[in-house]
């Protein structure tokens, strides 16, 4: 199944998410500021696009592809260690 199309379902077509929108939905345990700064600092490796880059207050959100590469690569650490966990 492609993650991207199955993301484009599931955010209406949009071609960039809303930071809020992929906080509420994919880290439910964390504040938008916090995912930011996580994002910001490399801890998580998620580029935020912000639509006027010359202002503070823009929106924030993340490119659909860019979701569904971390959410691949997510599903593909949960895979590696589950295997390890067999052997």
């Amino acid at each position: 199944m492609n993650t991207t199309l199955l993301l484009a379902a599931q955010y209406d077509g949009l071609a960039i998410v809303p930071l809020e929108r992929v906080c509420k939905d994919y880290f439910p345990h964390l504040s938008e500021t916090r995912l930011a700064s996580r994002i910001l600092s490399g801890e998580i490796n998620l580029p935020i696009v912000r639509i006027d880059p010359t202002s503070q207050k823009t929106a924030r959100g993340v490119a659909i592809e860019h979701l569904a590469a971390w959410i691949d690569e997510r599903k593909r650490a949960a895979e590696k260690e589950l295997k390890a966990l067999a052997s």
